[in-house]
């Protein structure tokens, strides 16, 4: 099973709207690892590492869902590399 490393931005109304809650609780319920967070200007950001399917599915999510109030304007994913093994042990949203 191939192990893929992501890098995402999302770019919307993707703050005060619960994003980083849903991204960590879609990323668990696909069996990926990584984290998420708000950024200064507006975006949400963060790295997402698991069987390539499953990121292609969160990445899928990122872009076309996001949570119930958010607006997605764009998706942006960057240094997709293959790993070895996972960095984290779970999805955490960081401050």
């Amino acid at each position: 099973m191939a192990l893929i490393s992501v890098d995402y931005e999302v770019f919307g109304k993707v703050q005060g709207v619960f994003f980083r809650k849903h991204t960590q609780a879609e990323g668990r319920q696909l069996g990926l690892v990584g984290w998420v967070r708000n950024t200064e200007r507006g975006t949400v950001q963060g790295q997402v590492q698991g069987p390539a399917a499953a990121v292609r599915q969160l990445q899928q999510w990122l872009r076309d869902t996001g949570s119930p109030k958010s607006r997605i304007d764009r998706a942006e994913f960057r240094n997709e590399k293959k790993v070895a093994t996972v960095q984290y042990e779970d999805f955490l949203i960081r401050k």
